[in-house]
C-alpha cells in the first residue's frame, strides 16, 4: 500500500473547503491555555486528517472543520495556529 503524498504545507485558516489535510503542527505556545485544552479536547493533533467544510457567515468565522469522524468549529485565530499538508486526492 501506497503512504498518502504530501504537499506544500498551509494553515488550516486557509484551507480551501472540501480538501483533505493531514495536521503537519500546531503553534500551541501562540494559543491560551484554555484554547489549546480544548483543541486537543477535539483531536487536533499531529497527524490527525482534516477538512474544511463550512465557514461562518461573519467574517467567516468560525470554520467547521471536519477532525476524523467530528465535526467541530474553530475560530480562524485558533485555525491558524493549525498547520496542515494536503493530501494527494
Amino acid at each position: 500500500m501506497n503512504a498518502p503524498a504530501y504537499f506544500d504545507a498551509i494553515s488550516l485558516d486557509r484551507l480551501p473547503l472540501g480538501i483533505a489535510a493531514r495536521v503537519a503542527s500546531v503553534d500551541w505556545p501562540a494559543l491560551d491555555e484554555g484554547e489549546a485544552c480544548r483543541l486537543r479536547q477535539f483531536g487536533f493533533d499531529e497527524g490527525v486528517k482534516v477538512e474544511a467544510l463550512h465557514l461562518g457567515p461573519f467574517g467567516r468565522d468560525p470554520i467547521a472543520v471536519r477532525v476524523g469522524r467530528m465535526t467541530v468549529a474553530i475560530r480562524r485565530k485558533h485555525a491558524g495556529a493549525i498547520g496542515v499538508t494536503l493530501l494527494e486526492k
